[in-house]
């Protein structure tokens, strides 16, 4: 899977001139554009289409500074349907608009090209395991977030502080199968991934009992699972298990992930600092 990742970074670089369709990168990597998309946030920090804007934007920045042609024949090159739209993005990743940097040779932003390589450190083995689940239902207290890629987010923090105890008490009364008890339900995420980008939250629990008055109800078709399991500090054991899952397992294994809502089942300690958590995310096997 790695090798085929490099390969589609090689034709992204090869192509940044002309329009670049991720459904064209994906088949050249083997495997599902949404699976293309998830892969490369995780392993890289950014979304795909991020990245191709941002490494149109430096080499579109080394030709500014050449000044060889004007900008306007650099802006329609790199996509840009006029020079205004140009100078925002410019002005956006390098902090200054293309015409002054062309005037002082100012010093501009870089995206360096991306290659992607497995480091194996053997040090711990990753327990998982992999389940064909009949279809269920997510019945729970929802909110539309933001999406944040680090650190803690606020408004999945807030909406949570703001469920009464006695609610949350009984919806975990009505989980009758796995994953057990309350559990955070991410669905709806943007293609892109990008950060800021909104998606539905879920408070809630897997049943077939009927949603109570004031809940909301996710249907969830039958499909795989890969359900993996960690435990240690709260919250890095869970933040390691997101990086390792994308960066060890998805590349080792005969599985790429599908669209679905990712499920994750935590129960802390009771002083909050030791955490056993349980991912559950929705996969197929590749083909061929």
């Amino acid at each position: 899977m790695l090798e085929r990742l490099n390969q589609t970074m090689e034709h992204i670089d090869r192509h940044l001139d002309q329009p670049i369709d991720v459904a064209d990168l994906a088949r050249m990597a083997a495997t599902s554009e949404y699976h293309l998309r998830r892969m490369f946030s995780a392993l890289a920090g950014m979304p795909l289409s991020e990245y191709i804007r941002r490494r149109r934007l430096t080499v579109a920045g080394a030709e500014v500074l050449a000044r060889r042609e004007s900008l306007l024949e650099i802006a329609v090159r790199y996509g840009y349907g006029s020079g205004e739209t140009f100078a925002r993005a410019f002005r956006a990743m390098h902090g200054v608009g293309p015409g002054e940097a062309r005037r002082s040779g100012t010093a501009l932003v870089s995206q360096p090209r991306l290659a992607f390589r497995l480091t194996v450190e053997g040090s711990s083995s990753m327990r998982y395991r992999v389940v064909d689940k009949p279809a269920f239902t997510v019945v729970g207290l929802k909110a539309r977030v933001p999406l944040v890629h680090a650190g803690p987010n606020q408004a999945i923090i807030d909406f949570v502080r703001g469920i009464e105890p006695q609610a949350s008490e009984r919806l975990e009364k009505l989980s009758d199968q796995e994953p057990q008890g309350i559990v955070s339900v991410c669905d709806d995420l943007d293609p892109s991934r990008a950060e800021g980008t909104e998606l539905d939250y879920y408070h809630g629990v897997i049943t077939s009992a009927s949603a109570p008055e004031g809940t909301t109800v996710l249907p969830v078709p039958a499909g795989i699972w890969a359900v993996f399991t960690t435990s240690g500090p709260a919250p890095q054991a869970i933040q390691e298990l997101w990086r390792d899952v994308f960066t060890q397992w998805f590349p080792s294994n005969p599985y790429r992930s599908r669209p679905g809502p990712e499920i994750l089942r935590t129960r802390l300690s009771p002083d909050k600092t030791e955490a056993d958590a349980e991912l559950w995310l929705p996969v197929e096997r590749e083909r061929g």
